[in-house]
């Protein structure tokens, strides 16, 4: 697994973390049932502190992307409770929504970036 933390960002280090294993589940490089680093492995691999990955791990489990098993550790377990997914995504498209009215970002424009986006992740998969 490659996580690249950008160490002179202003986001948290645990949101980069978390945003990186989200997109690789979502681009296929995590799949069902795959297990992720350990908490003290991947801290070291990236220089980080363990418990800030832990916090990343305790959101991914709280949002349903990831389980914890005793045996296998951190293991990616996807929630299809697409009735809830969908809620949350519409309150968390509502602020970024709100960005782009007041950066006068078009629909057709969002249309087409949102359009961008699912093609890139749909030619991962093959």
């Amino acid at each position: 697994m490659i996580v690249r933390i950008d160490f002179s960002s202003d986001e948290a280090f645990y949101i980069q973390l978390r945003n990186q294993i989200i997109f690789g589940i979502a681009n296929a490089e995590f799949r069902e049932g795959d297990n992720l680093p350990s908490v003290r492995e991947l801290a070291e691999d990236i220089g980080i502190n363990m418990h800030t990955v832990n916090k990343a791990y305790t959101m991914l489990k709280q949002e349903g992307y990831v389980k914890l098993d005793r045996r296998k550790g951190t293991v990616v377990a996807i929630n299809y409770d697409k009735y809830k997914a969908m809620e949350e995504l519409m309150n968390d498209m509502k602020v970024v929504l709100a960005k782009a009215v007041c950066k006068n970002i078009s629909c057709e424009e969002v249309h087409e970036i949102v359009n961008k986006i699912f093609d890139d992740f749909s030619s991962m998969d093959k």
